[in-house]
């Protein structure tokens, strides 16, 4: 018999697919990613193909295990981890999406969400059951959007020919199907999704765990499209890979988390009040509270923390940042300021005495989540004179990211009534010294950098291992963690609060842009 000795995690994301092979003491054997297209059909729309996704998600497993030279029957299990809110409808016949994946991002819904809340209905019912705001970031306003505006899809999905999921549902409904010929879909896949996954939907009645029949009726979402409700560690298997896929065989899928619950769980932030911030394409600050369901009165989403057996879960609150590293890929992509991320630390640091010179970066591209939750906001670049260079620009996008967390981590220290001493980090962004030394600056409290800064994989590694019985519990995780470095702060407290004040009066500069100028011409909102 071939021992067990790998799990595998797929990590999508929004701007790439990754497979990232772990052994069982938590290190990385092996790590493959692609890239897929952002799309951008109209201002304030994002788009991703959900062929291309999973076209990149079978590479990037094939390629993974080539490159560890493993035999596949020595892996234990998979884990699943996604970018959450981004939706998809796909026909379960074919196989075929009715349109693009509408990631969460995306703004077209901002008018619908905002009949929501002036009609009363987001304090009265959406809030108090969800968790969430009416906001056009949750997965609820993009599903109607494609029954409305799809010809044939509302059809479809009154007859039961239409499925919705987030991205974890589409790859596992797609990784656990037979074929004939390669081609022809055999058999459905497993259509299920994570407690984590649900909450972001605006759909599920987060104290039951269960789809609320209220808000699908909202909605006018058929119950029928919607995934089963599973725990992120399911002992039971959410599905086992089919061996015409990538895999070759039969391995059971037994971790699902949403992307920002698997890094806080492989932060192995499991006590009341343990923090950690992620820092990718946005920034996401998760604060553990326990099995106590609590909601925000300032502006926080309370949220599905993990679920590890089931129809019982940890909560969390989060506060969601849009545009973090990608106002870092702006500069790069749209401006040629920088030839790659790297090298805002080196850019940023040679400005360091003077830091932004006076200038503040609001990066609203898509608005501003927590805590202001204005998608009429649009960024402002402020306090500019003939002496700024492009070095002092590069800092304050540093900057705003910091700025951006310290504004929800105060939040949260309001929200929970007390300062936490430390904040865990992880992301692609962490390996930058400058930015993590800036961070604790900003905040006035020690920020640490773990061993294993993949924490979103090792999240859904640690999700599936433990249905599998590779760890007996979650003390276990927690030997396995381990720090990096630890950045402590430096700045005196006066000149935090005075470069605070600058912030928040730029942040006041940028809100109801869209108010106050109005949408650039588009050329509509039904599809051809």
């Amino acid at each position: 018999m071939v021992e067990k000795k790998y799990i595998v995690a797929i990590d999508q994301g929004t701007s790439a697919t990754r497979c990232i092979i772990f052994d069982y003491v938590g290190n990385i054997v092996s790590s493959e990613f692609a890239e897929h297209k952002q799309i951008y059909p109209h201002p304030g729309w994002v788009e991703h193909n959900p062929a291309e996704i999973l076209q990149n998600t079978n590479l990037v497993i094939k390629n993974s295990i080539r490159k560890a030279r493993i035999d596949t029957k020595e892996i234990a299990a998979v884990g699943v981890t996604n970018q959450r809110e981004t939706v998809v409808l796909w026909d379960p016949t074919t196989g075929e999406p009715v349109y693009n994946a509408i990631v969460w991002q995306d703004t077209r819904t901002k008018d619908r969400c905002a009949m929501l809340r002036e009609s009363g209905m987001e304090a009265s019912l959406i809030h108090p059951r969800t968790g969430v705001y009416a906001y056009p970031y949750f997965s609820s306003t993009k599903i109607e959007w494609i029954l409305r505006n799809v010809p044939g899809a509302e059809d479809k999905a009154r007859n039961g020919n239409l499925l919705f999921g987030n991205i974890d549902t589409w790859i596992i409904w797609n990784l656990t199907k037979g074929r004939k010929n390669n081609s022809t879909p055999e058999k459905n896949g497993a259509h299920v999704t994570d407690y984590t996954n649900a909450s972001r939907t605006m759909l599920m009645d987060l104290a039951r765990l269960e789809w609320s029949s209220d808000m699908l009726e909202i909605f006018r979402i058929p119950s029928q499209m919607a995934p089963s409700l599973r725990p992120s560690s399911d002992e039971e298997v959410l599905g086992y890979t089919a061996s015409t896929g990538p895999f070759g065989r039969e391995i059971p899928i037994c971790g699902d988390l949403g992307d920002q619950q698997a890094a806080l769980v492989g932060q192995v932030c499991f006590g009341n009040g343990d923090t950690k911030n992620t820092y990718g394409t946005g920034c996401f600050l998760l604060s553990n509270l326990g099995n106590e369901l609590k909601l925000s009165r300032r502006g926080l989403v309370t949220t599905v923390a993990y679920g590890f057996e089931e129809g019982k879960c940890c909560y969390s609150f989060e506060g969601s940042i849009a545009i973090a590293g990608a106002a870092v890929q702006w500069l790069r992509d749209n401006l040629n300021m920088i030839k790659s991320s790297a090298d805002t630390e080196s850019l940023a640091g040679s400005v360091s005495g003077i830091g932004s010179g006076g200038v503040y970066f609001v990066p609203a591209f898509s608005g501003l989540f927590a805590p202001y939750w204005d998608s009429d906001a649009r960024g402002v670049m402020i306090g500019l004179t003939g002496y700024i260079r492009k070095e002092h620009l590069i800092h304050a996008t540093l900057e705003s990211i910091c700025w951006q967390t310290r504004d929800v981590f105060d939040l949260m220290s309001l929200e929970t009534g007390s300062k936490g001493r430390s904040l865990k980090v992880d992301g692609g962004a962490v390996s930058n010294n400058y930015l993590m030394q800036l961070q604790a600056d900003i905040l006035g409290i020690d920020v640490v950098r773990p061993a294993v800064t993949e924490t979103t994989s090792l999240g859904a590694v640690y999700a599936a291992g433990l249905a599998v019985g590779l760890w007996s519990d979650t003390s276990e995780l927690q030997k396995l963690w381990r720090a990096d470095r630890v950045f402590r702060p430096k700045w005196d407290e006066d000149r935090r609060a005075r470069l605070h004040q600058g912030w928040k009066v730029a942040v006041e500069r940028c809100k109801a842009w869209l108010k106050e100028v109005g949408e650039l011409p588009s050329s509509g909102t039904k599809v051809d």
